[in-house]
């Protein structure tokens, strides 16, 4: 798998790490002695990643510094949102940044390992052909860290569907591809669910189940876990 466009989430303010988050922005929090924006980074280029977009807005300064600091040889773009513009408009916001039509886009809390590394490729393999958009989803026994009661999709014939309580608990891993055609519309600021919603009614998310387990580092009790 080689040159593809990742855009990492880490604008958002990270309440549910509650103190944790008060001068330290998310992305920047660590897991197992890792930060976790560089768990993203080095993951991602060590499978073909060859451009970056990390979006701010809490504690920008800081991940700026950071990023500079490590990664200044890297083939990374830091864009600052003045204004927050949400999952889904800070998501459409990239493509006035890239000459590309499709682009990676996964949350700054998932914590990457070795065991990922062949899903992962076997995800974004032919990922231009993604038409609108693709998840990345996992079963509740494979799902580590923070959890829900109920599941976010469900997945028939590898379209993602709406979760209802007899479906099997599948959660949304925090990796998605998604392609510039389903941004038309006007709006600059909404979330991501915005966009998810209008495709799952017309059958134009598709969806892969991830094999191994994967961690989702969401609040503060799970960077705590081992």
């Amino acid at each position: 798998m080689n040159n593809f466009t990742l855009m990492i989430l880490s604008a958002g303010f990270g309440s549910r790490m509650l103190n944790l988050t008060r001068s330290t922005p998310k992305p920047l929090l660590k897991y197992k002695n890792k930060i976790l924006l560089k768990n993203t980074i080095d993951f991602f280029i060590n499978i073909g990643c060859d451009e970056i977009f990390v979006n701010t807005h809490y504690l920008h300064n800081k991940i700026e510094k950071y990023l500079d600091k490590n990664f200044k040889n890297y083939p990374i773009q830091i864009i600052y949102e003045k204004v927050i513009l949400g999952t889904g408009g800070g998501v459409k916001n990239i493509f006035n940044h890239t000459k590309r039509k499709k682009i990676c886009v996964v949350n700054s809390d998932i914590f990457w390992t070795k065991k990922n590394k062949s899903h992962i490729k076997y995800f974004l393999n032919n990922y231009q052909n993604v038409s609108h958009c693709k998840m990345l989803l996992s079963k509740d026994i494979n799902f580590l860290g923070l959890k829900k009661e109920n599941g976010d999709f469900n997945l028939k014939r590898n379209v993602v569907t709406n979760w209802k309580s007899k479906n099997e608990k599948l959660y949304y891993s925090g990796l998605q591809i998604v392609s510039k055609n389903i941004f038309n519309y006007r709006k600059k600021i909404f979330p991501m669910n915005e966009i998810w919603t209008k495709l799952i009614k017309k059958n134009q998310i598709k969806g892969y189940i991830i094999p191994s387990k994967i961690r989702h580092i969401g609040d503060k009790k799970s960077i705590l876990q081992e």
